[in-house]
């Protein structure tokens, strides 16, 4: 997948700067440990299935566990001009949320020039694993995301629906807030479809 045509270009440079800061420490690692995949969540996600929404951090887990620098930020100029700063998040969990069992083997490898996918393969999640993602904290951003992601056609109710009560079974904690989310969730997404 290439990312959406909207995103915004200096975005996605100072995004495969990081990515390309923690390819090259892989360089020395042995191939047959090769190649490392990144799973990105978050708003950098959100950006690039949507071109909207920029974030301030990648939110990203490695199929493996790896020593990375703690530099890991690049500047870059916004659709505006200012000056903003991207840094890749040490501190994002995805056991804490939410998450599909498969939504690491159905995201999406997408394609950033320069970049050696045989060392390291950068995928994001899926928007519709994406959206389950955001259902167990819900915030106002969570929601918005949600829209989105529904306004652009990439999700539908029944969808989320299913892959959500799914994700269910591996989830530790306030059920029923969740399930609350879940059919909160359904109907904001059942709507903005209406409305495009």
């Amino acid at each position: 997948m290439r990312p959406d045509h909207r995103a915004q270009p200096g975005y996605l440079e100072a995004f495969a700067r990081i990515v390309e800061k923690i390819a090259s420490r892989l360089k020395g690692v042995n191939p047959k440990q090769l190649p490392i995949k990144l799973y990105v969540a978050g708003g950098a996600a959100l950006h690039m299935h949507t071109g909207s929404r920029v974030s301030v951090d990648i939110d990203g887990v490695f199929s493996r566990r790896i020593v990375i620098d703690d530099d890991l930020e690049a500047s870059y100029r916004d659709a505006d001009g200012r000056v903003r700063v991207l840094y890749f998040d040490r501190n994002y969990n995805d056991t804490l949320g939410l998450m599909h069992e498969d939504a690491q083997a159905d995201s999406v490898r997408i394609n950033l020039p320069g970049l050696d996918s045989k060392v390291l393969e950068v995928r994001v999640l899926s928007a519709l694993d994406l959206a389950v993602s955001k259902l167990s904290r819900f915030s106002d951003q969570d929601r918005e995301d949600i829209e989105l992601l529904a306004r652009e056609k990439l999700i539908d109710a029944k969808s989320l629906r299913k892959r959500a009560e799914e994700a269910l079974g591996a989830y530790v904690g306030d059920l029923a807030s969740v399930r609350t989310s879940i059919d909160l969730a359904c109907k904001l997404v059942e709507s903005a479809r209406r409305a495009k």
